[in-house]
């Protein structure tokens, strides 16, 4: 009795117009519902407080590293064993999400991830080198089992719920994950400063382990029934390999920040560790605030999600071109042009990541995927992962770059990477007319199959 109650609560939005159509609820606006509620409380407690907990480390740990006698490409490493992990959870946990249970889902991972960040609190206790390194892979890669875990659920879990606000509600919530990104590294940077390496993680960690208790009072559970479909055949549509690639690029930019930002900074403008944390905000800020008006643009006018898409992805581009900036821009380094371009793609990111969720969602059900708990398990876990491989990639490849050339260079490259996905999905769009067929509505589909004599004649 409870889950068709919460089916249908999930659908309310759908009905909603369909009773518009027929002229029985005329100028009704949909409400939310308790548990409508409930859910954005939840995937909000979600977004802060693993947000919060995976940015800390940007401000301080690369120069915690190089004290253990850990060069920058294996720092860029550790930073990326924690995506590729992710990449992997997400799949299989996007897969089995009915039968496991969101709500199961989404809490354990809470808790995992909380565990594990209290434990990378006191690997500094561990004897130099290798011992360190070993442990510093071993528990961040658990930590991405539990926020793949929760991430994972949490998305399925709001595409459940808003079916025709995917985008407006992913905004509002990027007002969370942004508070976290914002947060994390001022925080981690001035209880580093203040207490030293462990505090940091310790403090951050039980906030993660606090927001368990909360999601298993607030979250409603949501059964269905497990898909026959796989994660081959939604990558392989080509709209959604195009997506994917531009989240790919999207987030190998961001994550390569992490291991070589802090360290270009001090470098370069001779900021004190507790200063580089604020440096962080000019992009977590831009890309939280602006966030919720990009959802809603994106939901209320869908036809515009392209050119958000394209236009955000070229804006992105050039902002990681002049970042640095680019030796053959012939530019001189300065803070404010850092802090400025920061915001810039910050912007520009939200610009285009906040549609491709939805505009994924929609090209699954397009294509046959049934309207359900399963396909968003997997649209979730492929998103997760695609992200995650970006998130790998970024700080690898550029730990690498920045080691054998620097850190302007490397970030030229990131900005030629976005480049590319975008000209791909340009062009995609451009010829995507002269192969569309007319699209057919549900109503017209039952219209063409209904009889065209009545039985009763």
């Amino acid at each position: 009795m409870e889950d068709d109650e919460i089916e249908a609560e999930s659908r309310s939005d759908s009905r909603a117009g369909a009773e518009d159509s027929n002229g029985e609820a005329a100028g009704r606006k949909p409400k939310l519902s308790r548990k409508n509620i409930f859910t954005l409380v939840s995937a909000a407690s979600v977004n802060f407080s693993s947000m919060i907990c995976y940015s800390i480390l940007g401000p301080f740990f690369p120069t915690e590293a190089e004290k253990k006698g850990v060069n920058q490409t294996v720092t860029g490493l550790i930073f990326g064993c924690y995506a590729l992990c992710t990449l992997l959870g997400s799949l299989v946990l996007g897969k089995y999400i009915v039968q496991i249970g969101a709500k199961f889902m989404l809490c354990a991972g809470l808790f995992l991830s909380g565990g594990c960040t209290v434990l990378f609190g006191l690997l500094d206790r561990v004897p130099h080198g290798v011992p360190f390194i070993l442990m510093c892979f071993i528990v961040r890669s658990i930590d991405a089992v539990g926020f793949a875990a929760a991430m994972t659920s949490s998305f399925a879990i709001i595409a459940k719920a808003f079916p025709n606000n995917i985008a407006t509600v992913l905004g509002i919530l990027e007002i969370f994950t942004g508070l976290g990104l914002v947060l994390g590294p001022p925080l981690g940077g001035f209880l580093y400063q203040s207490f030293g390496y462990e505090i940091p993680f310790i403090v951050l960690g039980f906030v993660l382990i606090l927001m368990v208790p909360l999601n298993i009072y607030v979250l409603p559970s949501y059964d269905a029934t497990p898909s026959k479909d796989s994660f081959w055949r939604l990558f392989t549509l080509p709209k959604i390999s195009l997506l994917c690639f531009l989240i790919f690029s999207m987030s190998s930019c961001l994550g390569f920040l992490d291991p070589t930002m802090s360290l270009f900074v001090i470098e370069k403008f001779h900021l004190p560790t507790g200063y580089v944390g604020l440096v962080f905000l000019g992009l977590a800020l831009s890309y939280s605030l602006s966030s919720p008006l990009l959802g809603i643009v994106s939901d209320k006018m869908p036809n515009t999600r392209r050119w958000l898409m394209v236009i955000g992805g070229i804006t992105a581009a050039l902002g990681y071109c002049f970042l640095g900036p680019a030796p053959f821009l012939h530019l001189k380094s300065q803070l404010w042009l850092f802090v400025f371009m920061l915001a810039l793609t910050g912007f520009s990111i939200g610009m285009t990541c906040i549609p491709t969720l939805p505009e994924v969602v929609k090209c699954a059900y397009e294509n046959g995927f049934e309207d359900d708990l399963s396909t968003l398990g997997l649209v979730s876990g492929l998103y997760g992962a695609v992200w995650s491989f970006g998130t790998f990639f970024g700080p690898t490849v550029g730990g690498f770059l920045v080691e054998k050339f620097n850190f302007e260079w490397a970030a030229a490259a990131q900005g030629g990477l976005i480049f590319i996905s975008v000209l791909f999905l340009g062009i995609y769009y451009f010829v995507e007319p002269c192969f569309r067929r007319p699209a057919t509505t549900s109503v017209e589909e039952n219209e063409e199959r209904a009889p065209l004599l009545s039985n009763h004649i």
